[in-house]
């Protein structure tokens, strides 16, 4: 009796197919008076405050840095976790599926041996599967053996590769080159394979293709009563499909990879607005800082210009009035018309130069606030009334518009009119050939309080500002007049600051001037704003 399968024998009991197996492993107005385009303040060492917004800043590209850096940062953290789930999820699926594999060889071993070799061999005395019945018996153990096991085939191969049973006979008895995973089967080893379409980094398939596992396993000489296996009588092929496993773990892949890519789009647009506004909040912070040290600049060098100007006007007023005073007692007793003449012209250019010294003066040392509570457009009307003849003279035409409510501004209306004064005579100078004066009012809030503050808006339509002399119209002693001291937008200036309000000025050459004037309709103090607001 033969108990094995011997490649003595010609033909091997095992023999009658073949098969084959495929390997593949993814963001101030001219002074006392201006005959054509004048602009803005400026400090001799740093950029005027009206040009800030002008002026370039060197901007952190926070949103830039931010978004970009943060965005590789997640599509990186993306990739890497659909890497690490791909690769996770197929070694889990291969483990689960060379475990189905065992179970299945080793129930299968167990039926061939006692089921179909042993009796076989015990009533013929050999195996022959080119006989019909014996051939139809294996296969009915192998059904019945493998009958509720996700198997798609099973191949039966001798020691010497040949492809004995198969459960599709297409092949049988044909010699296969299986390679190192057959030899490592007969040596005792279980090796598996998985078969499939080539997939990408994160484990997508290119094709729509099936994905097999083969798995290779000994086919034992069972012993009964021993835990001991005898020798390798071949080789079981065990074929699983297992593509609707794959087909769920793809799935899961894609429902972790798009959600994290939803989370991840979510948290950069959010990390994207926070930035655009904190870089908004930080040039907003830049601006400030900068125009505060234009500021303080500009009032130490003021500080220093006063106290000079100050002390030599004190020097010049005290001789003047004495001229004038003789020129006046001479003009009284004048024996002629001409001394008279002369005695007049002498009071005349004393009366001049001392307007001139009052400015000086003024500009030096401006007088103390005596505020009250005032409209500004009274301030505008009584103005408005003192230059009509001007107006007329000049062919301008005057246009008002108020919107300031019932609301009243408490302010020093004298120091407020002269300031007004110098703008509407800037204005009505700019306009030789006639035009349009404009002056408005409105209430508006500021980004700087939260209390609304009185805006004053004197527009012309002259010859406009260039911006060559933007930066020096508020320097004191620029003008562009021959007679003009340059100090009327320098006083209007300080007014204004003394009022703890805001000065700008808009132009564009031909196309007029419009300088706007903001003023709180309470002044601040040292301890914050007053109680209450007045009605």
């Amino acid at each position: 009796m033969k108990t094995s399968l011997s490649k003595a024998e010609p033909p091997h009991p095992w023999k009658s197919g073949a098969g084959s197996l495929r390997e593949e492993t993814a963001r101030e107005a001219p002074g006392d008076a201006w005959k054509g385009p004048l602009t803005r303040p400026v400090d001799v060492s740093k950029p005027p405050r009206s040009n800030l917004s002008a002026e370039p800043i060197k901007r952190f590209r926070l949103v830039k840095y931010l978004s970009v850096s943060s965005l590789i940062v997640f599509l990186v953290g993306t990739f890497f976790l659909s890497w690490f789930l791909s690769n996770r999820a197929r070694a889990i699926l291969l483990k689960k599926s060379e475990q189905y594999a065992l179970l299945v060889a080793e129930n299968l071993n167990h039926q061939v041996f006692f089921e179909f070799t042993l009796p076989t061999l015990m009533a013929e005395g050999e195996i022959r599967l080119s006989r019909e019945h014996q051939y139809s018996r294996l296969h009915r153990v192998v059904q019945n053996a493998i009958r509720g096991f996700a198997v798609q085939r099973v191949n039966i191969y001798d020691p010497e590769q040949v492809l004995t049973y198969s459960t599709s006979p297409d092949q049988l008895g044909k010699k296969m080159e299986l390679g190192e995973h057959f030899h490592r089967a007969l040596r005792g080893e279980s090796v598996s394979i998985l078969e499939g379409p080539e997939t990408t980094f994160l484990g997508f398939a290119w094709r729509n293709e099936a994905w097999q596992l083969k798995t290779y396993l000994p086919m034992w000489e069972e012993r009964p009563m021993s835990w001991k296996r005898g020798r390798v009588l071949g080789v079981f092929e065990i074929i699983q499909d297992i593509s609707s496993d794959y087909e769920t773990i793809h799935r899961f892949q894609v429902i972790i990879v798009s959600s994290v890519l939803i989370f991840v789009s979510l948290l950069f647009a959010a990390l994207l607005i926070i930035g655009r506004r904190a870089e908004v909040i930080l040039t907003a912070r830049t601006r400030e800082r900068l125009r505060l040290e234009e500021e303080l600049h500009q009032a130490e060098r003021l500080a220093a210009l006063g106290e000079m100007i100050a002390g030599v006007s004190h020097e010049i007023r005290n001789p003047l009035g004495i001229i004038r005073s003789t020129a006046e007692i001479l003009a009284s007793k004048a024996e002629n018309e001409r001394q008279s003449r002369l005695a007049g012209i002498v009071v005349e250019e004393a009366t001049r130069l001392n307007n001139i010294v009052t400015q000086f003066l003024d500009f030096a040392r401006p007088k103390t606030l005596e505020p009250a509570v005032c409209r500004i457009e009274e301030i505008i009307d009584r103005i408005l009334e003192v230059f009509e003849p001007e107006c007329q003279k000049r062919g301008i035409r005057v246009e008002r518009s108020y919107q300031t409510g019932q609301y009243k501004l408490e302010a020093d209306a004298n120091l407020l009119y002269r300031a007004l004064v110098n703008l509407v005579s800037n204005a009505t100078q700019a306009m030789p050939e006639g035009g349009v004066l404009r002056l408005e009012s409105a209430l508006v809030m500021t980004d700087s309080r939260s209390e609304p503050a009185v805006e004053v808006r004197v527009s012309d339509t002259g010859a406009g500002i260039t911006p060559e002399i933007r930066h020096k119209i508020f320097n004191p002693f620029f003008t562009t007049r021959e007679k003009g001291t340059g100090l009327g937008l320098a006083i209007v200036r300080t007014i204004v600051d003394s009022h703890c309000g805001t000065l700008d000025v808009e132009s564009e050459p031909g196309r007029g001037t419009v300088f706007v004037l903001r003023l709180p309709l309470r002044r601040p103090h040292p301890g914050g704003y007053e109680d209450e607001a007045t009605p």
